[in-house]
């Protein structure tokens, strides 16, 4: 079955090389979030009965569906899993990354589609349900990848650089896609949007000469000021 909405992916998570977290993101439309809360404030309160927030007929199911991974503990084991996954394809990845062009890798991982681009010690995965588009979710990852690689300024999706710029890394993500919408593919767009602004080039450096300067300038101004009155 076709997804029919907007809401294509499930996750998207960048590993090092051990399988550690360097961000994580999942997603579940705000229908399906609504729909668990009310799930579980029914349970709490000791209800049997469950209710659903209404929905339009012919509503697809992807946004009804609850997050396959709600807590950590799934969100690890999933990741364990991916790793393994993504990590058979580590030698090849390590060369193309080595010629500056980490290729995109698509495989499935029980009824989920897994794109990944992996640097030597830095793997990027795009999670999707296993009848997404994959075209359309290759280009969203390899755009992002680019993005990444512009923000870095040539340094490397590198373990390191990722850490070292985790706050431009984050608002990439964030700016790419929400709530499991893909917003932006073009790589350059998100860059713009998230980097750092350059100091002005006109800045006033303030120093000892600079304050020497203003004071003097103030020293004659008085004493012109004397003489004239």
């Amino acid at each position: 079955m076709t997804n029919l909405t907007l809401y294509s992916l499930t996750a998207l998570l960048i590993l090092d090389s051990s399988g550690s977290r360097i961000l994580a993101k999942y997603y579940s439309p705000p229908a399906a979030v609504a729909a668990a809360a009310a799930a579980a404030a029914a349970s709490s309160a000791g209800s049997t009965a469950t209710t659903t927030p209404h929905q339009p007929p012919n509503t697809p199911p992807q946004l009804t569906q609850a997050s396959p991974f709600p807590t950590l503990k799934e969100q690890r084991a999933f990741e364990k899993s991916v790793l393994e996954k993504v990590a058979k394809k580590g030698s090849a990845a390590a060369a193309a990354a080595a010629t500056g062009n980490a290729a995109t890798e698509i495989q499935l991982l029980d009824s989920h589609l897994l794109l990944s681009k992996s640097s030597l010690d830095v793997h990027l995965v795009v999670v999707a349900p296993a009848e997404e588009n994959e075209l359309m979710v290759s280009h969203a990852l390899s755009n992002l990848w680019e993005a990444l690689s512009m923000l870095l300024a040539g340094q490397g999706v590198e373990k390191r650089t990722l850490l070292e710029n985790l706050d431009l890394v984050t608002l990439a993500v964030d700016e790419a896609v929400d709530d499991g919408i893909i917003l932006e593919t073009d790589p350059a767009t998100i860059a713009s949007r998230v980097s750092r602004p350059r100091p002005d080039a006109t800045e006033i450096q303030i120093n000892e000469q600079t304050i020497m300067s203003a004071y003097s300038t103030l020293k004659e101004r008085v004493a012109a000021r004397i003489l004239q009155g």
